[in-house]
């Protein structure tokens, strides 16, 4: 039993960091390294047919899968980078990285709309000749590419791999608004239709960009993981840990936008064994509230010492 000096001190316990499963790192490295390589493949292809039919629903698509590109390269080095282990440094290890790197691509995303905003109204005043049909071929493949890299990401569950995600569904449709657009050319004539819906594609990824943005920044500023609820942490641990009287300081937020971080301190009833507490605390933040990590401050009740309590 810890003496009274110790009880208004104030104790810190944290829970051993569970070691991070490699394959869980391994299987979203390779899903991004897949969709990578399908979307490097067929920038080029999307740039030349976007030239050669000149069509800027096409471009503004080519640059978009170049951008992609280099986003996923950025998460796939990300994913690397957070399997180092912690240091002197960076005690919590490196996996910020992953919703830095998410930040950094929703800020390129919103570049690029805004690129394809001025080139679109510039086709408005002056709407040039397109090759509908070559426009349409290479859209069509450009989609199948698009679809095959969204699929390659799936049961993605990290904010880096949800960002490269949101990445290739833009990209998905922007090829159909691109084969959209090579359809009415062809029929109607309509060349109006190319810059037409490349606005319509800029709208849908500048939302993407934005919430992909807001939510990389949420993380980075610690803030509570997105659908977590704070009071669930009393609620989870009240009449289930032996001798707790009350949590306050309660602190939480995330590594890398999934699972919590926790801090909290916890008031026990004098006489109540700490040992049994903490395990019980740790147990049910772990179980309930899906926690990564807790460190939890012992105290007797109502000997809090640390302002603002």
């Amino acid at each position: 039993m810890h003496s009274r000096a110790s009880h208004l001190r104030g104790e810190h316990h944290h829970a051993p960091d569970r070691p991070h499963p490699g394959h869980g790192a391994d299987a979203g490295g390779r899903r991004l390294t897949t969709a990578l390589v399908i979307l490097g493949a067929f920038t080029v292809v999307e740039a030349v047919g976007g030239y050669f039919a000149n069509s800027l629903a096409l471009l503004a698509e080519a640059v978009h899968m170049l951008a992609d590109s280099a986003s996923l390269l950025l998460a796939v080095i990300a994913v690397r980078v957070s399997q180092r282990p912690a240091d002197v440094r960076r005690t919590y290890g490196h996996r910020r990285y992953q919703p830095l790197a998410a930040f950094v691509n929703g800020q390129a995303l919103l570049l690029l709309t805004l690129w394809v905003v001025y080139q679109a109204i510039l086709r408005l005043m002056h709407p040039p000749a397109v090759n509908g049909r070559l426009m349409l071929s290479v859209a069509l493949i450009g989609g199948v590419a698009n679809l095959a890299a969204f699929l390659a990401l799936s049961g993605s569950r990290s904010l880096n791999e949800r960002s490269a995600r949101a990445h290739v569904l833009n990209d998905l449709l922007g090829s159909g608004a691109a084969s959209a657009a090579a359809i009415l050319i062809l029929a109607r004539g309509w060349s109006v239709a190319d810059p037409l819906l490349s606005l319509l594609v800029a709208g849908l990824i500048s939302h993407s960009a934005w919430v992909l943005t807001r939510e990389a920044a949420d993380v980075l500023l610690e803030g509570v993981p997105r659908g977590f609820d704070v009071t669930r942490i009393e609620a989870e641990l009240m009449g289930h840990v032996p001798g707790l009287v009350g949590v306050h300081h309660v602190h939480v937020w995330s590594m890398t936008g999934e699972r919590p971080t926790i801090t909290l301190h916890a008031n026990l009833a004098a006489g109540t064994e700490h040992g049994v507490a903490i395990a019980a605390i740790h147990a049910r933040l772990a179980a309930g509230l899906h926690c990564e990590h807790a460190t939890v401050q012992i105290e007797e009740e109502g000997s809090c010492g640390t302002p603002p309590c």
